[in-house]
């Protein structure tokens, strides 16, 4: 299922991890494991964030996507299932076929 990823890391947690080379690694392991349709990086309240959009095969893989932002970026990690452009066009179309 397409699904959003929204993190947003802790401005503390996340200084000391740009500090130690720890914010890359885990951006770049999350990265190369998800390999997001599209992906972005802003400031969210002021704190740094990002989504990420990829296919979640299966919701017990939660847990292994969100415990590195958890762990190392004291993060708020959301995921959200969403559609573009085409899966609404189809999904309006179904409707009006009911």
């Amino acid at each position: 299922m397409r699904t959003l990823l929204r993190a947003t890391l802790d401005v503390v947690a996340s200084n000391k991890a740009i500090l130690d080379g720890t914010l890359p690694k885990v951006m770049k392991s999350t990265m190369d494991k998800l390999k997001p349709e599209a992906s972005y990086f802003l400031a969210t309240d002021g704190c740094r964030s990002c989504l990420m959009v990829f296919d979640l095969k299966d919701p017990s893989e939660i847990p292994s996507i969100a415990e590195p932002f958890f762990l190392n970026f004291n993060a708020k990690v959301e995921f959200c299932p969403v559609m573009n452009a085409e899966d609404l066009q189809k999904g309006l179309m179904a409707l009006q076929n009911t």
